[in-house]
């Protein structure tokens, strides 16, 4: 009956629940509020590490902000096109076919999602802290302990609670915003008092080797464009809100997250702000005295707010992916009373904290976005393929060729130069990638699988539907 049940399933559109139609405010508000996580409170600091002097870590920074435009443009082509939840992995599926995306799927599953959910969350973590062991540093197993709990938390309002996770999400979204605007106005005022550190371009001091580290950590802190493609269904006519949406919303990341560096550097130098473990925070020190404290909470409120949304979003491509077949039938079961999917939500808990407790944030960083940004790369070259495969598809936003075929030859490079610069994380992002491919032929592509296993996973299956009360959703 496996099978059967699954057919049974409605392969319609799943749908995010966001009760109104998303105008082109909602679907900034929605975009916006995602991209500004723990990326501009932490990754300042690897971009200036890697690209060597103040101008360039701000041409980094503007530059990061053009190409993520270009990769949501594709995006916003996508999800005009192909009406599904999904992401990047609905995408793959219909451009390249179901092992590729089980490719996906598996290395979000197993890497990419745990890594990403650790690495904000340890930011919260760190974040919130710090203003109780002021001015001492922060114990590392007190932050891991706290991390620990903030990803429970996460886990358990998603699980618990549909609307309550939207309205966490708006509430912390014009918390990360006001964050920003605390940094933005006193740090431009110093610039204009002329209080600064700029010593702008040294040429010898520029590491082209780090460059491409240095892009990582910029488009690090600008992933979030695609969260709109998990609210495509909802947009109120798709042809004009997505692009508009998208690219005011990418102006105005840019523009904040290159005002915020100005602002940094208007009161440290470069030296103090590689030396700074939060760098808002020593910011606020220098600046306003005793009213610092408020910063990190701001930051942790901002970092809090990018683990919800994230789990929110992955959690319906386990949803989809679980109705496509790829993933056992319980994840695409939806809660009897709280009408959540409640085993796709914690499918990454063991995972994640697995991977808290034994991993190093940096590595992790550079390990995980090399992955990403291969897949991410090959959605886009799924968008160039389909062109020429399918051109009779409904294209109602269509954009130049030239966009896609510069975001994913970006994508590729990136890749590359992870490769050259890093050979063993590469290395170790690749392997586990792999393991997806005997993965796919052992659990979906063999029709003829041992009677044990069968039972088995029938047997977890009715486990998992009993212990989390879940049922299949009625479409």
């Amino acid at each position: 009956g496996y099978k059967h049940q699954l057919a049974s399933l409605d392969p319609g559109p799943c749908k995010v629940e966001l009760k109104r139609k998303v105008t082109v405010l909602r679907g900034i508000s929605i975009i916006v509020g995602t991209i500004i996580g723990a990326g501009i409170f932490i990754s300042p600091k690897g971009i200036l590490k890697n690209s060597g002097s103040v101008g360039m870590s701000l041409v980094v920074w503007v530059t990061c902000g053009v190409l993520s435009l270009f990769g949501a443009l594709c995006y916003a082509e996508l999800g005009t096109s192909i009406k599904k939840s999904g992401g990047h992995y609905t995408y793959i599926l219909e451009a390249f076919g179901p092992q590729m995306a089980f490719m996906r799927l598996w290395a979000d599953m197993i890497a990419i999602r745990p890594a990403g959910l650790a690495v904000i969350a340890l930011a919260f973590g760190r974040y919130i802290l710090e203003p109780i062991f002021m001015p001492c540093g922060v114990p590392e197993t007190a932050i891991k302990l706290t991390t620990a709990i903030g990803i429970t938390a996460v886990m358990y309002i998603n699980s618990m609670s549909v609307s309550w996770t939207a309205r966490l999400q708006i509430f912390l979204t014009c918390s990360k915003l006001l964050a920003m605007v605390i940094i933005i106005i006193p740090g431009l005022y110093q610039l204009f008092k002329g209080n600064h550190h700029f010593n702008a371009f040294e040429v010898g001091a520029v590491e082209f080797m780090g460059l491409p580290l240095a892009f990582y950590s910029g488009m690090y802190a600008y992933a979030g464009w695609f969260y709109l493609n998990f609210v495509t269904e909802e947009v109120d006519n798709p042809e004009r809100t997505v692009p508009l949406a998208i690219c005011i919303s990418m102006v105005i990341v840019t523009i904040c997250y290159t005002l915020t560096n100005v602002a940094y550097y208007t009161v440290m130098s470069a030296e103090e702000l590689l030396a700074s473990h939060a760098v808002a925070v020593t910011f606020a020190e220098k600046l306003m005295g005793h009213f610092s404290l408020v910063v990190p909470i701001f930051v942790s409120l901002s970092c809090f707010g990018s683990m919800n949304g994230c789990l929110f979003a992955f959690s319906r491509m386990f949803y989809v992916a679980s109705r496509e077949g790829h993933l056992p039938e319980v994840f695409s079961m939806i809660h009897i009373r709280r009408h959540t999917p409640i085993a796709a939500v914690i499918i990454l808990y063991p995972i994640t904290i697995l991977i808290l407790f034994l991993g190093d944030i940096y590595s992790l960083l550079n390990f995980m976005s090399f992955l990403r940004w291969l897949f991410i790369g090959m959605a886009v070259v799924g968008l160039i393929y389909l062109r020429y495969t399918r051109p009779d598809m409904p294209r109602p936003f269509k954009v130049p060729i030239f966009i896609p075929a510069v975001f994913s030859f970006t994508c590729f490079f990136m890749v590359f130069l992870s490769l050259y610069s890093d050979p063993v994380n590469t290395g170790i992002g690749f392997a586990i990638s792999l393991t997806g491919i005997p993965a796919y032929y052992i659990f979906i592509a063999f029709h003829t699988k041992p009677k044990w296993l069968l039972r088995l996973s029938d047997f977890v299956n009715r486990s998992l539907q009993i212990l989390l009360e879940v049922v299949p959703a009625e479409n």
